[in-house]
């Protein structure tokens, strides 16, 4: 393997490219803020929840109503639109904005959540508060284990993943290089670097050899990235942002996070950062901390996979702005919708009269239309348009609550406002 690209001080760092960038307009206590971020497709004032649209489309809603209920960006998946129908194809439609209709931002993330759950992690969990509580990943426990009764599709080595389609079992190749050739095609304004995802049951010894792969393959995405910023440059800046790993253990985190946020290689840095990876639920803000402590000011930071009410306000107050999730549309299109004072199933018996909105504090499209008896009956009698009016409501839910959260950081109300809102949603303050 080739030696590393000389890493830079972060005073030698070049400024973001024309028309990209990241302001802090607002703080609160130690770590909270609110800015914004620019980009070729418009300005995101932050913090910001990024709703996921995988396969480019929010499932069951249209772009228009996901601009309606106020999201400000969409992030989609590059494993997912690479398989089905290939970046080269949206490349040619005019990047994923144009294909997909969206006139905003866009978010790509990299497949490193796919290397996990298809390979070493295959149906393994990343925490048991995010898998429904089951703790144990395998029967052996053994970092190289397949859940029982699969078989894997992906193998890491220190060049890349190679992988068989879920969908015909075709075999591909990802590389960091591959990646970003993927998501410049996608042409995204915000794309992650390719990392190596770990669950919170590897051992400390592969955590290790893992975050050093991430390491050197975020070099890898520098180099290629302005290789291909140069060779397009016909086409908008796309802002490319490390991911930091390293699990539930400081060090590693903290390590990540001084070396990706001073990376330099030809002139070319990372204009934000990713948190992803493992972490324990009632340990979300302490990491985020540490990585936040460590990481450039100047910077924005996305937090991956975030969206319950106790969640965000935790890793907001750590210092993260942008998030994303597929919960708000996943427990959706299972008739679970968030309410002011909790999540509630409306194919429950006490929704089949209720001739009432589904939360009389919301002011979205289904809210303002429709009873939540009559949601009721969509799901009882298997009707697509219950998917679609609940995700317009979760994801309105989540999209206002940040809006809410961005405001109260402006004027001063954060503590204030979260007091009063983790107290309704989970019955006491929290």
């Amino acid at each position: 393997m080739s030696p590393d690209p000389v890493v830079a001080p972060p005073s030698a760092l070049a400024p973001p490219a024309t028309g990209t960038g990241f302001e802090v307009l607002a703080r609160h206590g130690e770590k909270a803020r609110a800015g914004v971020i620019t980009t070729p497709h418009g300005q995101i004032a932050t913090p910001a929840f990024v709703p996921v649209g995988t396969k480019a489309t929010v499932k069951a809603v249209l772009p228009e109503s996901m601009s309606d209920l106020g999201a400000q960006a969409l992030l989609a998946n590059a494993y997912h639109l690479y398989l089905q129908p290939g970046h080269d194809l949206i490349d040619e439609a005019g990047g994923l904005g144009a294909f997909m209709n969206w006139p905003g931002p866009t978010f790509t993330d990299s497949g490193g959540f796919q290397v996990m759950s298809l390979g070493a992690g295959f149906k393994k969990v990343l925490s048991s508060e995010f898998s429904g509580g089951e703790k144990a990943r395998t029967s052996s426990g053994e970092d190289d284990d397949v859940a029982e009764g699969k078989e894997r599709l992906a193998h890491v080595d220190d060049d890349g993943v190679t992988f068989r389609s879920f969908i015909n079992g075709d075999v591909h190749r990802f590389t960091p290089e591959i990646s970003m050739q993927i998501q410049h095609g996608l042409g995204a304004d915000i794309m992650f670097a390719f990392d190596e995802l770990t669950t919170l049951m590897n051992s400390r010894g592969y955590q290790e050899q893992a975050l050093e792969r991430t390491r050197l393959w975020a070099l890898r995405c520098l180099a290629e990235h302005s290789r291909l910023t140069a060779e397009r440059s016909h086409r908008p800046y796309q802002q490319l942002w490390g991911v930091i790993q390293g699990a539930q253990h400081e060090d590693l985190r903290r390590r990540a996070a001084r070396e990706l946020g001073a990376m330099d290689v030809g002139g070319q840095a990372f204009d934000g950062f990713g948190i992803g990876g493992a972490l324990e639920k009632e340990n979300l803000g302490t990491i985020v901390g540490w990585v936040t402590d460590e990481l450039p000011q100047e910077r924005p930071r996305h937090l991956l996979g975030i969206s319950e009410v106790d969640d965000l306000f935790v890793a907001i107050a750590a210092g993260a702005d942008t998030f994303d999730c597929v919960s708000p549309s996943r427990v959706a299109r299972n008739s679970a919708v968030y309410t002011r004072t909790g999540r509630v199933n409306l194919t429950g018996a006490r929704y089949r009269r209720r001739f009432a909105p589904i939360d009389e504090d919301c002011d979205c499209y289904t809210c303002t239309h429709f009873t939540a008896a009559y949601v009721h009956h969509l799901f009882r009698a298997k009707e697509m348009l219950s998917s679609t009016l609940c995700t317009i409501h979760n994801e309105r839910f989540v999209v206002r609550l940040v809006d809410r959260i961005r405001d109260s950081l402006r004027s001063g109300d954060f503590d204030a406002l979260r007091e009063e809102t983790t107290g309704a949603y989970y019955g006491a303050p929290r």
